[in-house]
């Protein structure tokens, strides 16, 4: 009897301690837990987003961050035709990432259009002008050319924006350069049927040049008629001449100014400009 008490007591001895031990093993899976939600909620606390600042002054941009617990930080200025100056022109990091509290925001800011002296440039040749106005930076918005009495062909006589203009955003400068006069214009005359040496004097008296005059090929002779004879029978062949011997070849014909003109280039009645070049064929 003694024996089966003291069994019955180890029993519940045992039964106790596995209750105790299971009790103990939750209680520090709970205390885990608790931990590890605890560190995650004050690490993720911690964490803001980056708000978008660019466009903003440094003022505005100090007040958008200053209950984020960030830091703002102005490490470059650069000329930015988009941007106006004074204001924030790109951050970093970018908007929308994830930091900690007292992160440092880098950011630059504009200084806005580059603002620069014009160069004067007239009086000069259109590429020694279009030179000094790229040597500067600047870039050349248009040409135009116009007829100007008494100024040389090729010269720069006015542009936009002035000479010495200051405060110039995106300074693009346009030229109007002088023209040469077109040459006079003539309706072409008919020369066909005059002499060669007529027609040069002409020509030369009147501003035009002699080109190109070449002689026409002679006339070839009409084929000898070999039909039959007026009997009906043909004509009986006659034995043929032994070749002659050979001689060297006539030179070609050369334009006189006795020659006629048959032909004229540009034809008569065209619009033709001072300093044309004429062309012939004679006979």
């Amino acid at each position: 009897m003694p024996l089966a008490a003291n069994h019955c007591s180890f029993d519940a001895s045992m039964k106790s301690a596995i209750r105790f031990a299971l009790l103990a093993l939750v209680l520090l899976l709970v205390a885990m837990v608790s931990a590890l939600t605890a560190m995650r909620f004050a690490i993720h606390g911690q964490e803001v987003e980056v708000p978008p600042l660019v466009g903003l002054t440094p003022v505005e941009a100090e007040r958008a961050i200053s209950g984020l617990g960030l830091q703002l930080s102005i490490e470059r200025q650069y000329y930015s035709p988009q941007i106006p100056d004074g204001r924030i022109m790109s951050q970093l990091p970018l908007p929308g990432t994830k930091v900690r509290r007292g992160w440092q925001l880098r950011v630059a800011q504009s200084l806005g259009p580059t603002r620069v002296a014009i160069p004067d440039v007239t009086g000069e040749s259109e590429h020694a002008a279009e030179l000094n106005i790229r040597r500067r930076g600047l870039d050349v918005a248009s040409m135009a050319q116009v007829e100007a009495p008494g100024i040389p062909a090729d010269q720069v006589v006015a542009q936009n924006p002035p000479a010495n203009a200051t405060q110039v955003l995106a300074p693009k400068i346009s030229l109007l350069v002088s023209a040469a006069p077109d040459p006079p214009a003539y309706v072409m005359p008919s020369f066909i049927g005059q002499p060669l040496g007529t027609a040069s004097r002409t020509l030369q008296d009147e501003g035009f040049k002699l080109g190109n005059v070449s002689v026409a090929p002679p006339p070839q002779p009409a084929a000898a008629d070999t039909a039959n004879s007026p009997s009906g029978t043909q004509a009986p062949a006659t034995p043929a001449a032994a070749p002659a011997p050979s001689a060297a070849p006539a030179p070609p014909p050369q334009p006189t100014p006795a020659s006629m003109i048959i032909y004229q280039s540009p034809a008569p009645g065209q619009k033709v400009l001072s300093g044309a070049t004429i062309n012939f064929e004679v006979r």
